[in-house]
Order: structure tokens, then C-alpha cells, then sequence
């Protein structure tokens, strides 16, 4: 048979070869692309547009009972105030942290990944860690510091976490990590040619500072910029464990309230949350339109690339400084308050015991936590990996899909700019009902998951594909392999660096994961970040300390597990 031969078919004779039932090769492509595609507009879309649909009806009903609140113009400037602070000292910090790592010495180079840690640790584990030491009472580090002078003799204070400036603090040192990873990446890409000829022409260090690395860094300033905002817009860790008692109240906030409270009110929860939505996608259009033609931030010339060094004492002092602050200092307040059967100003060598951490691992319930975490994370993960470069491919090499690489580009996109409380909202809304009942089971959790790493795993796919460029898969198809040969033989071991990287840093993100969790979990489904909240609701300190430790002992195994495999730069490739 025809099939069968191994002889080379003459030209007339290779049209079956390419169709498969009567259908062309790339409408094939378009086919599965297009069946893709329908799937995830399902899981990313359909939960914001039952929102809106909610939040209109009646004659918008959901919007007149949030908008006619006496209150939220307050709530408003609340959020706003928030996104801002925090994304100035995220800015400010992880630029300077960048510019010291590219001036750190050949031997201290392992400072680079420093910064990068703080996301290793959970978020809800370092707000609370700061909110044993920072407590207005029993806060460890006030009453150190009202030993000094200026406060002796003060029973409270001198400093109150649960205030907004304080809130807004922490928040942006939490956002600093990802602000660094941006900007650190674009600083490796200039090329110390550029910083020498600016030193040789008379600049001083903070004006080549100000006069040639800011301006070259604008993309990365811009995108990490915008990450910050959006996640400083839809911060919810921080001004719910911290600002829940003292007032502060946020638009996620009002979300969850509105969501928890009996009887619920999906509506007023969605109009809620439709001023994040709007900001996030202005904010999206704005990132493109401040960058325009990225060509011209290109450093590289045709010579060999030297990224820039230096031999600055300051700048090892100031990465270890921030390691301090933000990893350290919150670290030893958990250890502290784990290690005590109550949480009070006063510490005594006799009251240190490890009953608490007992009791944590003979709990079922939270010892369940932990394996769904880690099942639903991972679960997660090997599912949005292939999703991610499937939609990564169609990005950067379906010319002939243009339609459809637009459409890929907006539901992959539009995760990152939306808070991850308001797809909870919305899947809990749209799995509670038919067709698909989930609520309460492991599988909404991967669902709802697998929505907020999209963006995550396609654009760090897509960033390598763009790297490698067309030579290999071009030289692979010359040779005669067919496109799944060369993606699972070529393309796939080129870019196990950046998969690794993806699988690591989604795990740490997912298994961090707080906000949408809260509202998908159940009484009996429970991952580590909710049952840790519903202890702190509790009060139940020494506990809610010994479990964020284990939170942060988790993540940090997976990590180190994507290092075993992938190697010791995994990290640093985040």
C-alpha cells in the first residue's frame, strides 16, 4: 500500500499525507487550538461574567447596595492609598536591592538569590510573624522598645501593626521579591560597556545610576511596577489579619464580607470587586502603550556580552540588611511564639516547649491540610505546565492563528490583572450550581488554581521560546521531524531551566495561596493557609505560629526539590 512505502511520494501524491480524514494539518491546529481555547475562556471567563450578570440584576441591585454605603468612598481611597504605598517601597527597594546584586563581588554573587527568598516564605506566615513582634501589647520588639527612654514607662506601642501606614509597610516589603526579579533581569541584560563609558565621561556612581541604568530599565520598571500595583490593588492577606479589627477595610475585604456574611450577597460582592477589574485591565493597556517599541532597550552589541560587576561593600550590606527585615526578624517572632504555650510580652527559658508542633502533627485536620495543599498544588501544576506551553507556542509561532493568538493572549493575560479574591467569588458562585457541583471538593481548588498560574506559566514558557528563536525547531524540520518530534526532542530538554523554574515558583505561589482559597474552601476541605487563618480567628497563637512554620517548611521542600532536579540555579532563573 501507498502508506505503507518508504519510498519518497512524489508532490501530487503528498496531499493525504497532510490531511488527516479530509482536513487540513493546520486546520487541525486551529481545531485543537480553538477547543483549547473554549475550555480556558470556560474556567477564566465565565466566573467574572456570572458576576457582572449578578451584580446588574434587578436594575443593578448588587451596585446600589455597595455603592449607596455611607462609607466606601473611604474604601475606595483605602484601596487606592494601599496599592500606591506599597507599590513605592516595593519599587524603591527592589530597584536598589537590583543595582546592589549587579555590584556585589564575584565571591558574594550568591547574595543575588537572596532577595529572591522572601517568596519562599508565605505571606500570611510573615504578616503574622510581624504581628507577634509589632503588637501594640504583647508585641516582642515594642517591649524592647520601650525600654528605651523615649518610651518607658508605656504599658502599649510604640508601634501598632494593625494600622494602615503599618499594613501598607508590610505589604511592600512582601511585593519587593517580585519588583526584584523584573529588574534584576533587565540589569543583567545591560551591558557594562554602557556603565563604563558613562564612568569614563565623568558620571559619578548615582549618576550613572540615574542617567543610564534607570532609562534602560524602563520595561522592567514598568512591568514590575505594574505587577506590584495590580497585586498591591488586590491585596487581601494584610488587611484582613491585620486591619480587620482596627477598621481598615480594602475592596477585597468588602468581598469576603459581603461573601461570608448570612445570608450572602453574591451581587453587592461582585460590584465590589468591578472597580479592581477595571484598574487592572487600564492598567494592562497602559504597560503597552508607556513601552511601545522595546527595540530601543536593547543592550546587547555584536561583541561578547559582560554583564555589570563591582566590588561594593554597600551593596552585600544592603541585601543583607533586607534578608534581616524580611526573612530573619518575622522568622524568629514565629519560632518564638511556637515555642511558648501562650503568646505574652514576657519570655521565659522555662516556658519553651515543642507541645505545639506535637499537637499540630497529631491533628488530622491539619495534617490534611498540608496533603491537599501539596496534592492541589502539584495537581495544578502538571496541568497548567502543557496548557502553559501549548499557549506559549501559539503566542510565539501561530503567525497563521492570529485570531486566535489574540484571543490566548487576552485569558492568559487577564488572571494577572485580576485579584485572585475575585475569582474565588466567582467560582464559588458558579461551582455551588449546575451544571458542575464542586464546591467543597479538592477538584474546585485545581480549578481555581490553575486560572491564577496561567498567566505564570505561559509568559515564563514564552519568554524561553523567544530566546531560543526559530533555529532549532527550523534545522529540526529540515531534517524531517514533525512538530511533536521537535517539541518533545528539542524544544522540551532546551528549556527545562525555565520549566523547572515555572513548576517551582507556581508551587511556591500555590501552596502560599490564601485569598482564593478561603472562599472555595470547605469545613472539610481545608488547605494549609485557611486552617491557618481559621486559628488566628481563634486565637489560638502558639498554634497559628507553629503552622505557619510548617507552611514555610513546605514550600521550602518543594523548592528544594525543583533544585535537586533542575539544578542550583532554579531559583535565580524565577
Amino acid at each position: 500500500m501507498a502508506i505503507l512505502s518508504t519510498e519518497r511520494p512524489s508532490t501530487a501524491s503528498t496531499t493525504p499525507a497532510h490531511r488527516h480524514k479530509g482536513i487540513p494539518v493546520h486546520w487541525r491546529a486551529r481545531i485543537w487550538y480553538g477547543a483549547l481555547l473554549v475550555v480556558l475562556a470556560y474556567l477564566v471567563l465565565l466566573p467574572m461574567v456570572r458576576l457582572q450578570l449578578l451584580a446588574f440584576e434587578n436594575d443593578a441591585q448588587g451596585y446600589r447596595t455597595q455603592y449607596g454605603r455611607y462609607d466606601i468612598a473611604q474604601t475606595i481611597g483605602t484601596t487606592v492609598a494601599f496599592a500606591l504605598g506599597s507599590l513605592v517601597i516595593a519599587m524603591v527597594l527592589g530597584t536598589l536591592l537590583a543595582f546592589a546584586a549587579s555590584r556585589l563581588p564575584a565571591k558574594a554573587g550568591f547574595l543575588r538569590v537572596i532577595p529572591i527568598l522572601p517568596i519562599v516564605m508565605p505571606s500570611v506566615a510573615n504578616i503574622v510573624g510581624w504581628a507577634f513582634l509589632l503588637s501594640p501589647g504583647p508585641g516582642y520588639l515594642n517591649v524592647l522598645l520601650r525600654m528605651l527612654p523615649w518610651w518607658n514607662g508605656s504599658d502599649t506601642g510604640p508601634i501598632d501593626v494593625y494600622t494602615l501606614p503599618w499594613i501598607i509597610i508590610l505589604t511592600g516589603f512582601g511585593l519587593t521579591s517580585f519588583v526584584y526579579l523584573f529588574v534584576n533581569s533587565g540589569m543583567e541584560s545591560i551591558s557594562s560597556e554602557h556603565l563604563e563609558a558613562a564612568q569614563v565621561s565623568g558620571s559619578s556612581s548615582l549618576g550613572v545610576f540615574f542617567r543610564v541604568l534607570l532609562p534602560l530599565l524602563r520595561p522592567s520598571l514598568i512591568y514590575g511596577g505594574g505587577i506590584a500595583f495590580l497585586l498591591g490593588l488586590g491585596q487581601f492577606t494584610g488587611p484582613l489579619l491585620l486591619g480587620q479589627n482596627s477598621g481598615v477595610k480594602v475592596l477585597t475585604t468588602e468581598m469576603y464580607r459581603r461573601v461570608s456574611e448570612s445570608p450572602s450577597d453574591f451581587a453587592a460582592a461582585a460590584a465590589a470587586g468591578s472597580p479592581l477589574v477595571i484598574f487592572g485591565i487600564a492598567l494592562v493597556l497602559i504597560q503597552k502603550a508607556m513601552l511601545g517599541d522595546q527595540t530601543r532597550f536593547v543592550t546587547h552589541g555584536g561583541k561578547a556580552f559582560a554583564p555589570p560587576t563591582g566590588k561594593g561593600t554597600w551593596a552585600t550590606i544592603t541585601i543583607s540588611l533586607f534578608a534581616l527585615v524580611s526573612l530573619v526578624i518575622p522568622m524568629v517572632g514565629l519560632i518564638i511564639v511556637s515555642l511558648t504555650p501562650y503568646w505574652s510580652g514576657s519570655l521565659s527559658w522555662s516556658l519553651l516547649t515543642l507541645d505545639n508542633f506535637r499537637v499540630l502533627f497529631a491533628t488530622d485536620a491539619i495534617v490534611e491540610s498540608v496533603v491537599t495543599s501539596v496534592l492541589t498544588s502539584l495537581g495544578a501544576v502538571a496541568i497548567c505546565v502543557p496548557i502553559g506551553y501549548l499557549m506559549a507556542n501559539l503566542l510565539v509561532r501561530g503567525r497563521r492563528f492570529r485570531i486566535l493568538a489574540m484571543i490566548a493572549d487576552l485569558i492568559t493575560a487577564l488572571p494577572l490583572s485580576v485579584p485572585a479574591v475575585i475569582f474565588g467569588v466567582g467560582f464559588l458562585l458558579t461551582y455551588t450550581e449546575p451544571p458542575f457541583i464542586l464546591y467543597g471538593t479538592r477538584t474546585v481548588i485545581v480549578l481555581v488554581y490553575i486560572v491564577l498560574m496561567l498567566p505564570f506559566a505561559t509568559r515564563m514558557q514564552m519568554t524561553s521560546m523567544l530566546a531560543l528563536g526559530n533555529t532549532y525547531t527550523e534545522a529540526s524540520a529540515t531534517s524531517g521531524a514533525s512538530p511533536f518530534v521537535t517539541n518533545i526532542r528539542i524544544m522540551l530538554p532546551l528549556m527545562r531551566p525555565t520549566i523547572l523554574s515555572a513548576v517551582a515558583l507556581m508551587f511556591i505561589l500555590l501552596t502560599h495561596e490564601f485569598a482564593a482559597s478561603l472562599l472555595v474552601r470547605s469545613s472539610t476541605t481545608q488547605v494549609m493557609g485557611t486552617l491557618l487563618y481559621d486559628m488566628w480567628q481563634n486565637g489560638t497563637y502558639p498554634l497559628v505560629a507553629a503552622m505557619a512554620l510548617l507552611m514555610t517548611a513546605v514550600t521550602t521542600a518543594g523548592v528544594g526539590v525543583a533544585m535537586l532536579i533542575g539544578g542550583r540555579n532554579v531559583l535565580s532563573k524565577l
